[in-house]
């Protein structure tokens, strides 16, 4: 590893320069020097998918990333998932449509993992959605409603791929 210092992060396709001790998480790196707040900080323990992002298009769980791993990697936060003309991922649209948040504490989370759920191929019944998103928990409870969204979404993908 790299000593303390600055590092770059390709954040939603920009890059930033960033100083970071050794230890800094990407989750810190994120929220504290970005100022992207999109990934919250559940239980700082990889327990409860609050903080997830992906990173080259993996979702992985931003409190157990080292800001340095993620040197030279694209990274994507809710923050960058709309279109840049602002139009809703079809993830996002769904949660929306589906009433899938209360609080919206793990609302991007659960979208995140819901993004990577689809792109993976996870969504072919309700039990296989489940058990992929179960790494993202709901204090509130709304889990009804998240899997009506990934079905949502991924049916809207289905149809705009079929369109093509």
């Amino acid at each position: 590893m790299k000593p303390a210092g600055p590092i770059t992060l390709a954040v939603n396709g920009t890059l930033h320069v960033v100083s970071v001790e050794d230890r800094t998480t990407l989750l810190d790196a994120l929220r504290e020097r970005l100022l992207l707040t999109g990934a919250k900080k559940g239980c700082d323990h990889g327990q409860c998918g609050a903080c997830t992002v992906h990173v080259d298009g993996e979702r992985v769980l931003a409190c157990l990333t080292l800001a340095r791993q993620a040197e030279g990697r694209a990274i994507t936060t809710i923050e960058g998932l709309a279109a840049p003309d602002g139009t809703l991922h079809a993830v996002q649209a769904a949660f929306l449509a589906e009433d899938a948040f209360q609080c919206g504490f793990c609302t991007p989370g659960q979208i995140m993992s819901a993004v990577a759920c689809l792109r993976e191929g996870h969504a072919g019944s309700a039990a296989e959605i489940r058990e992929y998103m179960s790494g993202n928990l709901c204090r509130c409870g709304a889990y009804p409603n998240i899997l009506a969204a990934v079905q949502r979404a991924a049916a809207a993908l289905h149809d705009k791929e079929n369109a093509r």
